[in-house]
């Protein structure tokens, strides 16, 4: 799938006790979206959308029932994204999701056919 822009809805704080939504819209012309299913040892299935454009790649992967948007960045082998203490790393059929702050709670997954 080709995309020319991406939007994205985030709330912000602000100075008071009241919340607003925001709206950024991203020009990726010539982008491409695939979407991939892993199985995890955890037993969870993790639906991830990949997007690239360019030299933008972007994650979207859900934790703990949000979802987070992961930031392509530098990788030795296989591609790996990091959002907040989370890294998604991937190398062919496997990827591995990875907590910074909890590195004992690290899942193995592999992509389903």
């Amino acid at each position: 799938m080709r995309l020319s822009c991406l939007t994205l809805a985030a709330t912000a704080a602000l100075a008071g006790p009241g919340q607003s939504q925001t709206t950024l819209t991203l020009p990726l012309d010539g982008a491409t979206l695939n979407d991939t299913t892993y199985f995890c040892n955890s037993g969870a299935v993790v639906e991830v959308r990949y997007l690239n454009a360019g030299p933008n790649s972007l994650a979207l992967l859900p934790i703990k029932g949000e979802q987070r948007i992961f930031v392509g960045v530098i990788a030795a082998s296989g591609a790996r994204y990091v959002s907040g203490e989370y890294e998604w790393w991937s190398k062919g059929r496997d990827a591995s999701l990875t907590n910074a702050l909890d590195p004992a709670d690290t899942q193995s997954c592999v992509e389903t056919d």
